[in-house]
């Protein structure tokens, strides 16, 4: 009898392993085409960051450096914009406005630095104010470093919480075997300051010796992706290499284990590793294999998708559409596919009109509009 119980015991776990393994194993399913689209802002070419000014207008990166002003349908470029270092992935990246810009007229902005002492480049995250369409009283609030020539996994996304922290993002910049993992060095980390580039007093590593005191999270390959939950948590979505893209819901101090653990494999199709889960490094919340290259990531608030409300939207660089992530709390539990073939999306965000704009690379921001019921 003892054996027996074993044996049942046995099978249940490994049954229920077996369910964990096959939870990301959910096929995406066709378009519903039950909305339309307008092309709202014409003629981009990677459009990268988009943020709305409180009279409507909009700021919008062209990752070539160009920042521009879009207002009653014209497009003027902003002056006075840092330059950046625009290499393969780097170049001028997210923006984002203070929780309370109609107070005090802050606008956060990441791009690919050359500032330091050595050659190439590394992500940095700057303060501003506009003014006469310029830009004033730049302040560098976080410089990663070392530069160096390398030419991807800048990151790079902003994020301010619902207590005014703000989160960004800086990808492993191709060092995964050194970055990742150590967090007294820069890249593969998810970092939190205060609106004024200081350090918050209860970030987890600031007791740490020679700990960069921003590190909020680390263990990440190349976020692209970052957005607020509507419970107030801080979720990513980061690159694998060849599978293994994840979402993540970001922890304080929490190690989310690249390169150690992955379900991603070298993009010649050699193992980085056989380990995909070790005690002490965090499980992503769903994963993609294959890839899909993503960028860009918001959740639905808005009444105008009764359907879709409550879920995730997700670019896909790889194969261009938009995937609308069906969230069952913190579990995945459907995919569909939008935008299918429209081009390469780069970002996507719910505007404060309620719609949802679409940043798609050689095409522009596109405008998702629900059919009238």
């Amino acid at each position: 009898m003892k054996n027996f119980i074993s044996v049942i015991i046995f099978s249940f776990f490994a049954l229920l392993s077996c369910a964990q393994e096959k939870k990301n194993d959910i096929p995406i399913q066709e378009d519903p085409k039950n909305y339309t689209t307008e092309v709202v802002v014409p003629d981009l070419q990677i459009p990268w960051g988009m943020v709305w000014l409180p009279d409507g207008s909009m700021l919008i990166t062209e990752k070539s450096g160009e920042l521009i002003h879009f207002k009653n349908g014209n497009k003027t470029s902003v002056g006075n914009v840092p330059e950046v270092y625009n290499r393969n992935q780097g170049g001028l990246l997210d923006i984002e406005l203070h929780p309370k810009y109609k107070e005090n007229g802050w606008i956060y902005i990441t791009y690919s630095s050359k500032d330091g002492s050595a050659k190439g480049g590394n992500t940095a995250l700057i303060r501003a104010k506009l003014k006469n369409n310029q830009l004033s009283n730049i302040k560098t609030l976080y410089k990663g470093t070392p530069n160096t020539t390398r030419g991807h996994h800048f990151g790079s996304r902003i994020e301010f919480d619902n207590e005014g922290y703000l989160y960004f993002c800086i990808g492993d910049r191709g060092n995964r075997d050194v970055n990742p993992q150590d967090i007294t060095k820069d890249g593969g980390k998810i970092y939190r300051l205060n609106d004024d580039g200081s350090i918050p007093k209860d970030n987890p590593f600031l007791d740490k010796a020679n700990a960069k005191k921003a590190i909020y999270s680390y263990g990440h390959r190349n976020p692209q992706g970052m957005a607020i939950h509507p419970d107030g948590t801080i979720w990513v979505h980061e690159h694998g290499p060849r599978g293994g893209d994840e979402i993540n819901p970001i922890k304080k101090g929490v190690n989310y284990g690249w390169p150690i653990i992955t379900y991603g494999i070298n993009y010649s199709g050699t193992s980085i590793t056989d380990i995909t889960k070790k005690e002490g490094m965090e499980q992503p919340l769903y994963y993609w294999v294959p890839s899909i290259a993503p960028s860009g990531m918001d959740f639905i608030t808005s009444d105008k998708y009764p359907n879709w409300k409550n879920n995730l939207l997700v670019g896909s660089l790889k194969f261009q559409y938009l995937e609308l992530v069906e969230l069952d709390g913190y579990q995945v539990v459907g995919r569909k596919k939008l935008l299918d073939n429209m081009g390469r999306i780069r970002n996507v965000r719910q505007g404060p009109d309620g719609y949802i704009y679409v940043a798609i690379e050689n095409k522009g921001i596109v405008k998702i509009i629900p059919q009238a019921k």
